[in-house]
Formats: structure tokens, sequence, C-alpha cells
């Protein structure tokens, strides 16, 4: 069996998926039609340069447009169920322990979506610069990966299993 992997794809759980697709449908029909509702309110009110209800109004649509834009991108990559993984190697769905150089505590954590932040621990994306420093690691190794403050960090693969859900 031939493994592929697939860096633009987003593993959600099917609960998730279910969760997003139903946001999306909520904010693209009655949440637009909601927003439209309040900006003609707004409108009627009179001058529009000194209108703080339809500025806040066309603000909360740009988020809303904004909010469509993301979930259209997550569902058109997502592919539900467990992304392909091995244990003892790091990768989306694995709860993964590790060790940051010169500290003795020990952290764990789920690497996968943001979007699965219903998990009872913390998640981690696999996108993010500690996600994508460890993913394809194995127990025992050490990576260093860059923050975003352009300090370097070290960090040493604990253990990695795949996630059992709550």
């Amino acid at each position: 069996m031939t493994e592929t992997r697939d860096d633009n794809v987003t593993w959600l759980t099917q609960e998730a998926y279910d969760r997003l697709k139903s946001e999306l449908e909520h904010l693209s029909g009655p949440g637009r039609i909601e927003i439209a509702d309040k900006i003609e309110a707004a409108r009627e009110e009179g001058d529009l340069k000194e209108n703080g209800g339809y500025h806040a109004a066309k603000e909360e649509q740009g988020k809303i447009e904004a909010r469509i834009a993301q979930l259209q991108n997550i569902l058109r990559t997502a592919r539900v169920g467990n992304a392909p993984r091995k244990e003892g190697e790091v990768g989306p769905g694995m709860t993964v322990t590790i060790k940051f150089e010169g500290d003795d505590e020990e952290v764990t954590f789920l690497l996968a979506s943001r979007e699965e932040s219903g998990a009872p621990i913390d998640v981690y994306s696999p996108k993010s610069p500690l996600g994508s420093a460890i993913n394809g690691k194995k127990i025992g190794e050490t990576v260093s990966y860059t923050l975003p403050n352009g300090k370097s960090l070290s960090v040493e693969i604990i253990d990695a299993v795949p996630y059992g859900g709550a």
C-alpha cells in the first residue's frame, strides 16, 4: 500500500466537518440576510458618514464574508477521517508529547487542524512552526525550529500515538 502525503489536506473528524458545514450554511444564507437587513436599517437612519450603526454593520459584514471564505477553503480541502499515521511517528491526528530543551516538563497535545478545537487537550496545528518542525519525525528525535520572534528552540519528541478521542 502506498501512502501519499498532501500538505494541503485538512483532516477533520465527522463532527468537526458537520459543525463547519452547518456554520457555512448559516452564514451563507440567514447570516447574510440578517446583516443585509442591519445595513439597510442603518442606511435608513440618514447621513452615512456619521452613522455608527451603519459602519458597525458593514464591518460585521466583512467579518462574515471573511469567515465564509475561510470555511469554504477548509471544507474544499477537508478529508473526513484520520490522517494516515504510524505509531511512533509524528503526524496529524497524533497525540504528541515533547520536552523543550532545558526544561524537564513534558508537554502533550493533539497535532490537528485548529478546527478540532473541541478536543479535550490542547490542539497544535501541523502548519504552526512547531507542528511543521515535528511532523514526520520519530520518537527520540530532537528538532530545532524558529519561533515567530526569530529565536530558535529545540524540542525532543518523547511520544507519538494516535489520538483516541475524548
